[in-house]
C-alpha cells in the first residue's frame, strides 16, 4: 500500500472528511483491521484564509509547498490536497517536489466524463467559480462545458463557505439558498453540479435535490484510495 500524502486543515472540517472517506475505502478494499497509510501536514487556515482575500497566492504557493515537502519527506508516495481553491498553485509546488499530486478537478472530470457529462455546473469559492486555474482544466482537458452562478449567487456561495460551513456552522437557510442555485444552473442546461468546494457536502447532499450532485471531496478521497492500492 502506498502512503498517501494528505495536505488538510482548509478547513480541517473537511479534512476530517478526507480522512474519514479514505480509511473506510481503504477497509472496503482489503476488509479487517486494514486502514489507511498518511502522513498528513494540517496548516492553519486562519493564515490561509488572510492571504487568499488579500490575493497573495505566492505567499500561499510557499506554505503549501513547505508542507508537501514535509509529507514528502515523511514518505508520502504522492499528495492529495483536501481543498478545492488551493489547487491554484499546484503549478508552482509540482516544482517542488519530487512525486505527484492528485488534481482534485481531474479526478472529478474523470468521473463526469465516465458518466457522460458533458455540461456541468460548478459551485466553489469565488476564487473557484470566478478564475480559469480549475475551470480551464475541465474544459481544455476533458472537453466539459461549465456554467456558474451569477455574481450575486457567487457572493451567497462564499460567504456561506467562509462564514458557515469553514466554521462548523449548518444552517437550514443557506441549504435552501443553495438548492436554490442549484437548481437555476440545471435550468441553465447543466447536466450535473460539481460540488467545487470541500465544505458543500456539508451542507448539501444528493438527497437535498433532483439534479446529479459530484462530491469532490468523496470523488478524490475515492481515487486516492484507488492509487493508494495500485501497482503504478
Amino acid at each position: 500500500m502506498k502512503t498517501i500524502g494528505m495536505l488538510g486543515g482548509m478547513s480541517w472540517e473537511s479534512t476530517a472528511s478526507y480522512y474519514k472517506a479514505i480509511n473506510e475505502g481503504i477497509k472496503s478494499e482489503l476488509g479487517g483491521l486494514n486502514s489507511a497509510k498518511i502522513c498528513l501536514y494540517s496548516v492553519n487556515f486562519d493564515e490561509i484564509e488572510k492571504l487568499q482575500h488579500q490575493g497573495d497566492w505566492d505567499k500561499t504557493a510557499q506554505i503549501l509547498t513547505q508542507a508537501a515537502k514535509s509529507v514528502e519527506a515523511g514518505g508520502a508516495d504522492f499528495i492529495i490536497i483536501c481543498t478545492n481553491t488551493m489547487h491554484k498553485v499546484v503549478p508552482e509546488i509540482e516544482c517542488e517536489i519530487a512525486i505527484p499530486i492528485l488534481h482534485i478537478a481531474d479526478a472529478t472530470a474523470s468521473k463526469l466524463v465516465a458518466d457522460g457529462i458533458t455540461k456541468v455546473g460548478l459551485l466553489g469559492t469565488r476564487f473557484t467559480m470566478e478564475q480559469d486555474f480549475y475551470k480551464s482544466r475541465l474544459v481544455d482537458n476533458f472537453s466539459i462545458e461549465v456554467v456558474v452562478p451569477n455574481t450575486d449567487e457567487q457572493t451567497i456561495i462564499h460567504d456561506v463557505i467562509y462564514d458557515e460551513l469553514c466554521r462548523g456552522i449548518i444552517r437550514q437557510e443557506s441549504k435552501v439558498h443553495y438548492i436554490s442555485i442549484i437548481n437555476s444552473l440545471y435550468e441553465q442546461g447543466a447536466e450535473a453540479v460539481i460540488l467545487g468546494c470541500t465544505e458543500i457536502a456539508l451542507l448539501v447532499q444528493q438527497v437535498d435535490t433532483h439534479v446529479p450532485l459530484y462530491d469532490t471531496t468523496e470523488i478524490h478521497a475515492a481515487q486516492a484510495v484507488q492509487l493508494a492500492l495500485s501497482d503504478q
